[in-house]
């Protein structure tokens, strides 16, 4: 379940890239998000593939150029059923309104159940936070 539990979150930084198709793949037909992070309150009330899809595009409108990369070695808690827990720090690129690069780092949790994402726990210093790693 590895395995399983790595491409998951390969293809949920897709859908932050901009794979925006994926949402409907990956996220449950009803989920929660939850954004620790200061200016991300409006992913609080998204609970569909649809909604959350819309909002990572206006994302991107906001920030042209923004790539996020998994960081480090996920940690993956799964069982057969593809009901578990994946873990993994996570990089975003973009350029500040300065026109200078900026480079943030969080940790992004996925719960998952039958293989479909179900519950995000997000972490990092938003927008205008620091990098943790």
């Amino acid at each position: 379940m590895r395995d399983f539990g790595i491409e998951l979150y390969d293809r949920w930084t897709d859908l932050w890239n901009g794979d925006l198709a994926l949402a409907a793949e990956i996220m449950a037909p009803e989920f929660t998000l939850r954004y620790a992070q200061p200016g991300a309150t409006v992913y609080d009330d998204i609970h569909d593939a649809k909604a959350f899809a819309a909002q990572i595009e206006t994302f991107h409108a906001q920030l042209p150029g923004v790539k996020f990369a998994p960081q480090g070695l996920g940690v993956v808690e799964m069982d057969d059923t593809r009901t578990g827990l994946v873990a993994r720090p996570y990089g975003v690129r973009f350029t500040g309104r300065d026109g200078k690069p900026v480079e943030l780092s969080g940790t992004d949790i996925l719960r998952a159940e039958n293989g479909v994402i179900v519950e995000v726990w997000s972490v990092s210093g938003g927008l205008v936070g620091r990098s943790f790693y």
